[in-house]
């Protein structure tokens, strides 16, 4: 296969949202069935990339920015 890039856009929101899950996701001792070592690989991978991204992480108040960012994604319930 060849190294083609497959590029994804997220909005700030989906990032922050994605990053915390895969940062508690990757950092719990999962008995997750992977099919193979390299899906772990890739979830460790991209939690990496958003890292490099993620200003907001290290912020003092990360916590309000996750709660603020999933509430705007969330779906409204009626």
């Amino acid at each position: 296969m060849t190294d083609k890039k497959v590029i994804i856009a997220l909005t700030q929101d989906e990032a922050v949202v994605l990053y915390d899950y895969l940062t508690r996701f990757n950092s719990q001792d999962n008995n997750v069935p992977f099919d193979d070592q390299a899906e772990q690989r890739v979830l460790w991978d991209i939690e990496s990339m958003l890292e490099k991204e993620m200003v907001a992480s290290l912020k003092t108040n990360y916590q309000d920015i996750v709660k603020q960012a999933r509430d705007n994604i969330r779906d409204n319930e009626k």
